[in-house]
């Protein structure tokens, strides 16, 4: 496995089947998205609470004119709510036409993997929630799970249901 560090000047120049990730942690566990999705990463700041949302969406960003959605993953993933505090972080994603902040503990690492190396994620029981996880790899430094950045957004959340 191909496993290694990048600048941010070669961040984005994948060489072919190599697959680059930001990593970022999420109290012990490790997650990745898609380096060309990623657009900025920013430390949290205050946010506009909106009324009747699910859980895990903490509010807006205004990001220079542009209102992005905050997705708390740590809440997103059943795992409570994060007690956000300046030393946490705000990758910001471009999901299709739509920019959405993902609330994270702490930015990680660029990681480049051969695309055969993401192994898939087991579905172990029925209402296991992985649906919004693309892909499993392991690194020097653990196991990353890989975010399915549109799936996201679309599977629905533990205890909620899909719209009828």
């Amino acid at each position: 496995m191909t496993t290694e560090s990048m600048t941010p000047e070669t961040a984005g120049h994948a060489t072919a089947g190599l697959d680059q990730f930001i990593s970022f942690a999420i109290g012990d566990d490790q997650y990745g998205v898609d380096i060309m999705a990623v657009r900025e990463i920013k430390g949290w700041s205050g946010i506009t609470h909106l009324p009747k949302q699910p859980d895990y969406v903490r509010g807006v960003l205004n990001l220079r004119g542009v209102m992005v959605p905050i997705i708390d993953l740590r809440c997103r993933f059943g795992q409570g709510t994060t007690e956000a505090t300046p030393i946490h972080i705000v990758i910001i994603v471009q999901i299709d036409e739509l920019q959405v902040g993902l609330l994270g503990d702490r930015v990680l690492d660029i990681v480049s993997v051969e695309r055969s190396q993401v192994q898939p994620v087991p579905k172990i029981a029925a209402a296991a929630r992985v649906d919004f996880l693309s892909g499993l790899v392991t690194t020097k430094g653990g196991m990353i799970a890989l975010i399915d950045l549109p799936r996201l957004l679309s599977v629905p959340a533990a205890g909620e249901r899909a719209a009828a």
